[in-house]
């Protein structure tokens, strides 16, 4: 057992959460995010709810951050230069010949990273079976390292064809700009991919460039504020594809990072569903500027292994969770034509929605509902007192544009934030051929549990679950994020016995690799998956294979027969050809002492009014609520009521019985 320190930065508030193994008691907070410096809003966090004592005791401090997706979705990163082999110049731009919009008349392609005239060429090349044909010069390194230097590049990627079959070539270039002279970041594609497609190979590295030096600096401000403050023990962030890995190794692996943020629910998500038995979760992470949505199968988190941000690819692990700029803040508005819209742009965290009192004229979604009585009387985290005259104030803004009275207004504004969020879990459920009606709910964030009745009507759901930390249980997630060390290589041959040792050699030497990586553990858990298509077809299916000693224990038949049932059950069909083996994946986890789902302690929550007229989106019209303290609600209650508590709001329409759940949980279910 460890005491440990979780934080989740998110968009509008700053989420802390702290285990101290020696009382077993877990203690949550919220803060507001510091946009322009997100470290201070950790370190305002830990200052303002962990005590000096359990701080200097902690062995993990465990976070969750959107430091390298901001860069990207702003542009905010190094000036990259690329450096690749002769006709690839432009593969950044040619990308697959394809459109993410294919009836968008007026779609355009995201533009790349890297302009062209800082994409330059070197001789010389790999095939694909790692034969060489000529051969990277000085010259050539040398006159891209002059036209970079006249460009400002603080950043190089070094992305040369079929570098995952032979690295030799990019290292040559790495060396070659280093007797040259240049000593800024250099990202070589081989280090981070050893995967085939060359456009996706080049996107990673560039994107692993572009925010390689802004993540850097994050990760070394805020460990170096962490040390000052007392804290001796471990530095971990959060992987995209779940997991966490040391600060250090994330400085040079950043493309690992870039989705951070929204792993930490899916992971404490996938830990709850396997406590509490449930098989099937659709998570709805509502913060104040965005809403996350992911599936949870069996205990698991669906996980992929290329992701893609702003239409750029990446080859990394990925937890599949699905995101849009739908949340609490999201900001209400008409169009040209006079319809009113919600989102994605977001109040944020200053000066925040109207109803903070803090100076904002806009109408967000949290207005709406303080107007309509959702949040209750009392107070919100971090001493915000609701100014309903002010949100009242705010909404009316956009009634008046349309036309409506000011209720039917606010109550629209709730219902088209709620329908985006439910489009988001449809492409996670629905769009694979789920039915979302068997599935159980499972709303977090600071404004999960407000919508979460809202949620469950759009998609027709009979069950949710407000987990304890409701508010905070991203940061919660992070708590039992373990580490995690992976690699992956391309090998493209039949699937049969004979590829059987060479699948062993390829795993050995994955494994040494990252082993060989800053701080890996010596016990940690080995797992092997092998990428195999249909002979003939370009997508795959991963599958997990045995191991016994480090080696593959299984046949490859019986390999094989599982791709082809969850092949059956992803498309409904099986073919007749033979199998290709396409990449083999390894990865090593170092568990973290495991600790206890132990609910935050019971919590002063009395109220200046134990009822409310609030409104009821099943009757449409306003109707008392009871108010009640999230520890007060006993054997259950039925709705229409509010459940308080420190860090998040539940609000329970008519037609719904809210019970309490073994483990801490909330068990909301529809009325007889």
């Amino acid at each position: 057992m460890s005491t440990r320190i979780a934080v989740d930065i998110g968009g509008t508030f700053t989420d802390l959460v702290y285990f101290d193994a020696g009382s077993g008691i877990t203690v949550q907070g919220k803060v507001p995010t510091v946009s322009a410096a997100p470290e201070e809003g950790v370190v305002a966090a830990i200052t303002a709810h962990v005590p000096d004592d359990i701080l200097s005791r902690s062995d993990y401090f465990l976070h969750g951050t959107t430091v390298g997706l901001n860069a990207l979705l702003e542009r905010r990163g190094a000036t990259v230069g690329l450096l690749t082999t002769q006709g690839f110049r432009d593969v950044l731009e040619i990308r697959r010949g394809d459109r993410a919009e294919m009836y968008n008349l007026f779609w355009h392609q995201t533009k790349p990273l890297v302009p062209r005239r800082l994409r330059l060429e070197v001789p010389g090349r790999i095939l694909a079976n790692g034969t060489h044909e000529g051969r990277p010069t000085r010259e050539s390194v040398e006159a891209a390292l002059e036209v970079f230097r006249a460009h400002d590049v603080n950043s190089i990627a070094v992305c040369l064809i079929n570098a995952y079959a032979d690295p030799s070539h990019e290292l040559e270039v790495a060396d070659l700009l280093r007797t040259a002279g240049y000593s800024g970041g250099i990202t070589l594609s081989h280090a981070i991919s050893g995967e085939y497609r060359e456009y996706e190979r080049t996107s990673t590295a560039v994107v692993d460039a572009f925010v390689r030096g802004r993540m850097s600096d994050y990760l070394e401000r805020l460990d170096g504020r962490l040390r000052r403050m007392g804290f001796k023990g471990q530095s971990l962030i959060t992987r995209s594809g779940g997991g966490s890995m040391t600060f250090s190794e994330a400085k040079e692996r950043p493309f690992e990072t870039i989705m951070s943020g929204p792993v930490g629910g899916a992971q404490g998500a996938s830990e709850l569903a396997q406590i509490l038995g449930e098989n099937q979760i659709v998570t709805a992470d509502v913060g104040g500027t965005s809403f996350d949505t992911a599936l949870i199968q069996d205990g698991e988190p669906k996980v992929l292994f290329e992701g893609e941000i702003d239409n750029m690819p990446i080859q990394s692990t990925w937890v599949d969770v699905r995101s849009i700029g739908a949340g609490g803040g999201s900001v209400a508005y008409t169009d040209a034509g006079g319809f009113m819209r919600v989102g994605p742009r977001s109040a944020g965290a200053h000066p925040g929605p109207a109803c903070y009192g803090r100076g904002a004229t806009e109408p967000a979604v949290t207005d709406a509902a303080a107007y309509l009585g959702m949040l209750g009387p009392g107070k919100l985290a971090s001493g915000i007192t609701l100014d309903i005259g002010a949100a009242e104030a705010a909404v009316t803004r956009v009634a008046n544009a349309i036309g409506q009275p000011v209720e039917t207004s606010a109550a629209g504004i709730l219902r088209i934030a709620a329908s985006s969020m439910a489009n988001a879990m449809r492409e996670i459920s629905v769009g694979q051929g789920l039915d979302a009606r068997e599935m159980t709910l499972l709303p977090f964030g600071g404004a999960g549990p407000l919508m979460a009745t809202l949620l469950a009507d759009e998609m027709h759901m009979k069950k949710i679950i407000i987990p304890p930390f409701a508010g905070i249980f991203s940061a919660w997630g992070l708590l039992g994020a373990d580490m995690v060390q992976s690699a992956a290589r391309t090998v493209i041959k039949p699937f049969d016995d004979v590829v059987l040792p060479l699948v062993n050699a390829t795993a050995f030497e994955l494994f040494e690799a990252i082993r060989a990586r800053r701080d890996s553990a010596d016990d940690a858990e080995p797992s092997l998956r092998l990428d195999i298509r249909y002979t003939g077809q370009e997508h795959t299916l991963s599958v997990l294979v045995a191991l016994q000693e480090g080696k593959i224990s299984e046949t490859t038949r019986d390999i094989g027969t599982r791709f082809k049932d969850e092949y059956a059950r992803t498309f409904g069909a099986t073919m007749n050809d033979g199998l290709e083996l396409t990449s083999v994946r390894a990865q090593l986890k170092t568990l973290l002492p495991k600790r206890t789902l132990v609910p935050p302690e019971s919590e002063a929550t009395a109220q200046k009014a134990d009822q409310i007229e609030a409104y009821s989106f099943r009757d449409s019209v306003r109707r008392s609520f009871r108010i009640i303290g999230r520890d007060q609600i006993g054997a259950g209650i039925d709705g229409p009521a509010i459940v308080t508590e420190t860090v998040t709001t539940t609000y329970v329409d008519a037609g719904w019985h809210l019970h309490p759940g073994a483990h801490g949980e909330m068990i909301l279910e529809r009325s007889a």
